[in-house]
């Protein structure tokens, strides 16, 4: 028996063996599959995220392209304005070619002349006088296109001011005249009186929501006689008489016109009336935003004429309306653009001294070489 147990023992070790060869097949089987699920459901996960990223991005384009079309609305009739100045453009371009080919044909003649103006310009560049100078006059450029072009008076503001910080680099009389006259140039933009456009708009937004609830004069209806108290009389002959006298007061009601009355309007009618009058009142809007008073004015007084004609101006709501379109009517928008034509001119004359000087200290050396 010991015999034969002895080879049993030496082969249950084989047999755990062949066991598990195939269990390791299966557990790497197993991790393969567990990992295709796992690059699956990434995969997933990454779809679902470009979707919904694809979605977000197609909500917004959307959202841009209705501003961008409210926007081109709004600037229809700036790009009018914008056409005859490109005209006036196109003019002075034509006699700007006219003068580029006289001056080509100068320096086609005197070869000579075009490097003196090529050492004039390089001896321009190295001097800090003459450099600070062209900047300014380029500031006083920009700052001058900005009021007259776009009537936008901070960045012509911010323009002079920088042009007021390098003028303070220089110390000569020509620098503290044009010194002097870029700062009343600030001055008088400082002291313009500047519209509150975005409280303005939200005021005109508010009458818009308010129009919904004013009620019609139509609507109106006349109020009943407070009822007087009934007499304590035994007789009931009198009490009789005293209730026919009040029911024959009540068949019969008297009302006060000031005004005609308006037209029964249909409920179809009564829409359309009050979106008229937020139309009005965005007409208005638009025309804060691009500073047309006229157009504003308008708006805003045909808007409180037809509250005034349709609706009920003893209710307070009313009242409270016409008051504030009243108000709203009164203000202004449109700032008077100053020019800085003075700021221009000198330093203009300033920058046409300093080239004049320039010229005279190069033509000195070469007479003294002659």
């Amino acid at each position: 028996m010991t015999e034969n147990d002895t080879p049993d023992t030496d082969k249950e070790p084989g047999l755990a063996t062949t066991a598990e060869e195939p269990a390791e097949p299966s557990r790497r089987s197993a991790k393969i599959l567990g990992f295709l699920i796992l690059v699956i459901v990434l995969l997933l996960v990454v779809l679902g995220i470009l979707l919904w990223q694809s979605l977000i991005t197609r909500h917004r384009i959307n959202g841009l392209e209705q501003v961008l079309t409210q926007r081109l609305e709004q600037y229809s009739s700036i790009n009018q304005q914008s056409m005859a100045l490109a005209r006036r453009a196109e003019e002075r371009s034509a006699e700007a070619v006219a003068q580029n080919e006289l001056l080509e044909q100068k320096l086609a003649d005197s070869r000579d002349e075009q490097e003196s103006l090529q050492a004039l310009y390089k001896e321009l560049n190295t001097n800090r006088e003459e450099r600070t100078v062209s900047e300014i006059e380029q500031l006083l450029i920009i700052a001058n296109q900005q009021l007259q072009l776009a009537g936008n008076v901070r960045p012509a503001l911010l323009a002079l001011q920088t042009a007021y910080t390098r003028l303070q680099q220089i110390e000569t009389p020509q620098a503290s005249l044009l010194r002097k006259a870029v700062l009343n140039d600030i001055q008088h933009l400082q002291n313009l009186p500047q519209v509150n456009v975005t409280e303005l708009n939200l005021q005109l937004e508010a009458i818009a929501q308010a129009v919904d609830r004013l009620p019609l004069v139509s609507d109106r209806h006349p109020q009943s006689p407070p009822a007087q108290p009934a007499t304590k009389d035994d007789n009931p002959w009198r009490k009789l008489a005293h209730e026919v006298w009040q029911d024959f007061k009540s068949m019969v009601r008297l009302e006060r016109i000031d005004r005609p009355e308006p037209p029964l309007l249909s409920p179809d009618q009564t829409f359309f009336l009050r979106e008229n009058i937020k139309l009005r009142l965005l007409m208005a809007r638009i025309a804060l935003l691009q500073h047309d008073e006229t157009s504003y004015q308008t708006s805003m007084r045909a808007a409180e004429q037809w509250v005034k004609q349709y609706f009920d101006t003893s209710d307070p709501a009313t009242r409270k309306v016409m008051a504030e379109i009243r108000r709203l009517a009164d203000d202004v928008v449109d700032t008077p653009i100053p020019d800085i034509n003075e700021s221009l001119g000198l330093v203009s004359k300033y920058k046409l001294s300093l080239e004049k000087e320039a010229s005279e200290r190069h033509a000195t050396p070469s007479g003294g070489q002659e």
